[in-house]
């Protein structure tokens, strides 16, 4: 358990990179006053001049209908979080199936970061797909005791760095999915980001899946929001779910209007991040180490030997000096050792990697 004065020291490594221009993790900062009057000009060049109304009409329908044409699916609901859409999309696929049993790996977001909500609030039953930092196989959904009403796949896997299966072991795991009777769900939070590694079309790595959910505010930078695409009468109940859990609330504009700036602005540049993030782990000094050594995505752990309050000091000071935004550092599971994690944004595109990774290594003394 980190004490508190390294709870002060991270998060003042953090307030530090956000106010800085350019950074080598994370987006840019932006005040509320400078990102409505981002929105508000976004309007007027994306011709926005209606409100939406309950998630109905607007930008959200127009978000919606752009969703559908990237993905080739039949339909799409916006939801104004990730956690809500997918809860509902777990709970509709285990009551079409008379089952509350559901497949997840022990990493997953819904195990570790949402209070046991899928239990409580949808009375599922989870059983372990994988464990720890390993991606999802045929041979984990075989391994599955009994039916299961769905196995969620997480593409990537954040919490081990941002894991991916290979193209071949996907389209495993969706027959292997077929054949068992279940359904499989994609938390896509990051799908953007993963195109890059699987090398198809996002239609393609739709078509795998029986339903996706897709996020804005990670990789697309937008305020806030998800959705869930899928077949239209899986959305069709989607959107009730999304009612009878507080979901359609009167405005959603500027959670829209943000993630169609995203989709403009963001989906182009991100597998220009996701070479950048290569190139900056090509270059770190040897005491420090990337996870995985190649970054699949943008997004990636680092480990080193160290203290974590001796070099977030020492982080603080590097900011300070070049004004360059730098990611903060926590104790790892094992002893002596501490970690960070990196997300490569359009932030960090005008910067050399190298420097930046020699940049990195230089807050660490070599063990």
């Amino acid at each position: 358990m980190a004490t508190m004065a390294s709870d002060d020291l991270a998060t003042r490594v953090r307030a530090a990179s956000r106010a800085c221009a350019v950074a080598v993790s994370g987006h840019g900062y932006r005040s509320p006053a400078q990102a409505f009057e981002e929105l508000a000009r976004a309007c007027g060049e994306l011709g926005i001049e209606e409100w939406d109304s309950y998630g109905e009409h607007g930008p959200v329908a127009r978000l919606e209908r752009e969703l559908r044409e990237l993905f080739h699916t039949e339909a799409a609901a916006f939801f104004p979080s990730g956690v809500m859409a997918q809860q509902a999309a777990l709970r509709i696929h285990a009551d079409r199936a008379g089952s509350r049993r559901v497949a997840l790996p022990d990493l997953s977001h819904l195990l570790i970061h949402e209070d046991d909500g899928p239990r409580v609030l949808h009375d599922l039953e989870v059983v372990r797909l994988t464990s720890g930092f390993e991606t999802p196989t045929a041979e984990h959904v075989n391994a599955v005791p009994g039916t299961v009403a769905a196995v969620l796949v997480e593409l990537p896997l954040r919490e081990a760095g941002c894991l991916l299966p290979t193209w071949d072991e996907l389209m495993a795991v969706t027959k292997a999915c077929r054949e068992k009777g279940a359904k499989l769900h994609v938390d896509g939070a990051r799908i953007w980001e993963s195109q890059k590694w699987f090398g198809r079309t996002l239609p393609e790595i739709a078509a795998l899946a029986d339903s996706l959910y897709v996020s804005f505010y990670k990789g697309l930078g937008g305020l806030a929001g998800a959705a869930l695409l899928g077949p239209a009468d899986f959305i069709a109940e989607a959107r009730l779910w999304r009612r009878r859990l507080g979901g359609t609330i009167t405005r959603m504009t500027a959670e829209a209007v943000s993630a169609l700036v995203g989709l403009r602005d963001q989906l182009p540049i991100l597998g220009d991040t996701v070479e950048w993030a290569r190139a900056f782990a090509a270059g770190l000094p040897p005491h420090v180490t990337a996870a995985p050594g190649v970054p699949q995505v943008n997004q990636f752990l680092m480990y080193a030997a160290g203290d974590a309050d001796a070099v977030n000091e020492r982080v603080l000071a590097l900011i300070e000096e070049h004004q360059i935004g730098l990611p903060a550092w926590k104790k790892a599971e094992e002893p002596g050792r501490i970690t960070a994690e990196i997300t490569v944004t359009g932030a960090a595109l005008g910067l050399d990697p190298a420097a930046m990774a020699a940049l990195v290594g230089s807050a660490i003394k070599p063990a």
